[in-house]
């Protein structure tokens, strides 16, 4: 009876734990930067969007985690959407209170699909996120504040402006690499 009790307890205490780790790991995605050396550009992706094989497929290399966000609309949370300019090969991503739709299609964009939710207030463990442009090839990038801005700069980028908060991917990286 006592063996019993026991591992009926163990039972149900794992499946707790184990719903909450999996809703944990539903809520928070990773979001990562790309390169592609051939139309000098790069891309925001997250995770689950595209298959890593897909991206490597098509030219994209150096894959660089930048930050965490949601998965699920929330209190304080703004959709982002990406885009992508046919005419200059260019995806960027935007924040759905930074340009309407009808901005981003004016501005040659077009294939808007939704990536992820940010937050739109700074909270404890978050960082800003700044969008920079390039001018010769009109490519945008989304840079975490705590991301080496300096190369982007001696790239040319300019423009810096804020787009919105994300969760910086070096806090409690340990319990990130477990979703």
């Amino acid at each position: 009876m006592k063996k019993t009790f026991v591992l009926i307890t163990t039972v149900l205490a794992s499946v707790l734990f184990a719903n909450k780790g999996f809703a944990q790991g539903e809520e928070l995605i990773r979001v990562y930067r790309w390169y592609n050396p051939e139309d000098k550009n790069y891309v925001t992706v997250a995770e689950g969007e595209y298959q890593e094989g897909q991206m490597l497929n098509w030219g994209w290399k150096d894959k660089n985690l930048v930050f965490f966000a949601y998965r699920t609309p929330g209190p304080d949370r703004v959709a982002v959407n990406s885009w992508f300019n046919p005419v200059t090969k260019d995806y960027i991503s935007v924040a759905e209170d930074e340009y309407t739709d009808d901005q981003m299609l004016k501005m040659g964009y077009k294939d808007k699909k939704p990536q992820f939710y940010a937050l739109t207030r700074r909270g404890p463990n978050t960082v800003a996120v700044y969008r920079w442009k390039i001018e010769r090839n009109s490519d945008w990038v989304s840079v975490a504040e705590d991301g080496d801005t300096d190369v982007y700069i001696k790239k040319g980028y300019k423009h810096k402006s804020f787009q919105y908060y994300a969760i910086p991917r070096n806090v409690d990286a340990g319990i990130y690499n477990q979703l």
